[in-house]
């Protein structure tokens, strides 16, 4: 959420960041809304002193002179009754307004309405070359007893799956070989909730506008899609000291998505799935413009660093205004070579807000005498099923078994995939 003052003093640019977003929102309504507000406010309050003052008068007044004070101070309630109400009302429109205003983008932010006006900004190796046709993530790990799509149905509905024999093992593989990277730079393991109370997904900005895509409770509960909901609300309404910044966390999490803007799209194999696990990056640093993009780098080259690890190609795109979110700033997205797709596909998200889902949840730390809000980024680390496609399609063999990537050997036990093992 932005300050209030932020936007009355920059309104021209908070309406070209909503254009360039292709988000809309009435920020004409939202400043009448808010001089309303305003005055409502100095109302209240004019009139509590009012009460104030006759109450003080009443507990000295002679019993005539009470008589008439009553009587006044009665008005006074009554009226006080009236704007108060009124004032709720239009702070509740206010606030309504408010949580649907978007974050500025950065200006080297292109502009576009969807992630076909993504920009590539690098690559990394060549697309994989066959001497043979090669085949779908879907059959390779069918053939081999990796997964089991139809008992998954049978259990989970559409989309479910099972893991199986080496399909799990290479996923506890990328698992291991993930907290093992992303932990040698310098951050803090957790294993977070998935469950999480609506305030979270208010504070980060999933809520208003997401509720499609979420799973909810019968206990008003909600089942988070990414990990960054729970770490984010791990210093809910707290200040933190200055000196433990930047505060860097690696936490994991089943994950849940409805996948309800999606119908038609993937609905075979392990790319779209309602179910998942995810590493996922989140830093919290001091209230500078420079530190954030300073850490947005940095957590982007983590995971690009890991699809290097692995040996499996990549691009690196910057989002375009209509690819980016309500509360991001700027965002890359990491997509990996799917040889039977013949195109890449997004792995990897990373974005850094400013102070935009700070000021929502109220995360402070002290600057010397200012309290300030700090800043907040995330970038997955890894998640899986979905990193499974590109290794098993990227090291498929002629002969329908799959090498094992070097840096996963030590944890698979073995080089090669094959159906008789």
């Amino acid at each position: 959420m932005l300050d209030i003052n932020f936007i009355r003093e920059n309104l021209a640019l908070v309406k070209d960041g909503a254009r360039k977003k292709h988000i809309k929102v009435d920020l004409d309504k939202l400043i009448e809304l808010d001089d309303k507000r305003r005055e409502l406010i100095q109302k209240v309050e004019q009139k509590r002193a009012e009460q104030n003052e006759v109450s003080k008068q009443i507990s000295t007044a002679s019993d005539t002179e009470k008589v008439s004070l009553i009587a006044q101070m009665q008005k006074l309630k009554a009226e006080l009754k009236k704007e108060e109400a009124e004032y709720k009302k239009v702070l509740d429109e206010w606030r309504q307004i408010m949580l649907r205003v978007p974050n500025v983008p950065d200006i080297s932010v292109p502009e576009g309405k969807d992630d076909e006006d993504n920009v590539e900004v690098k690559k990394w190796n060549e697309p994989t070359k066959f001497d043979f046709e090669p085949k779908s993530h879907i059959d390779l790990m069918l053939e081999l007893g990796m997964v089991d799509f139809e008992r998954g149905t049978k259990v989970a509905g559409f989309r479910g799956y099972y893991l199986k024999g080496d399909g799990a093992v290479l996923t506890w593989a990328v698992w291991q070989l993930a907290q093992k990277h992303f932990l040698s730079k310098g951050f803090e393991p957790l294993i977070v909730p998935s469950l999480v109370r609506k305030e979270t997904l208010m504070g980060t900005g999933y809520l208003p506008g997401g509720e499609e895509d979420l799973y909810a409770t019968q206990d008003d509960m909600y089942l988070a899609g990414t990990g960054e909901v729970a770490t984010m609300g791990y210093f809910m309404n707290e200040v933190l000291p200055k000196d433990i910044l930047p505060k860097k966390f690696l936490a994991f999490s089943p994950c849940f998505r409805r996948e309800a803007g999606s119908h038609g799209k993937d609905t075979k194999g392990l790319i779209r799935v309602h179910e998942f696990f995810k590493w996922e990056q989140v830093v919290l640093c001091e209230a500078s413009h420079e530190e954030s993009v300073k850490h947005h780098e940095e957590i982007n080259r983590n995971t690009e660093e890991f699809a290097e690890l692995l040996g499996i190609p990549y691009h690196t795109v910057v989002n375009c205004g209509g690819d980016l979110g309500q509360g991001q700033v700027k965002k890359y997205d990491i997509e990996l070579w799917v040889p039977s797709e013949n195109k890449y596909r997004e792995i990897s998200s990373a974005s850094y807000f400013h102070d935009f889902q700070t000021r929502r949840l109220n995360i402070r730390y002290k600057d010397g005498d200012k309290m300030r809000f700090v800043h907040s980024l995330n970038s997955t680390a890894a998640p899986t099923p979905r990193f499974l496609v590109s290794i098993v399609e990227n090291y498929q063999q002629e002969d329908g078994s799959i090498k094992v990537p070097e840096a996963l050997v030590p944890y698979m036990g073995k080089d090669f995939i094959r159906k008789e093992d």
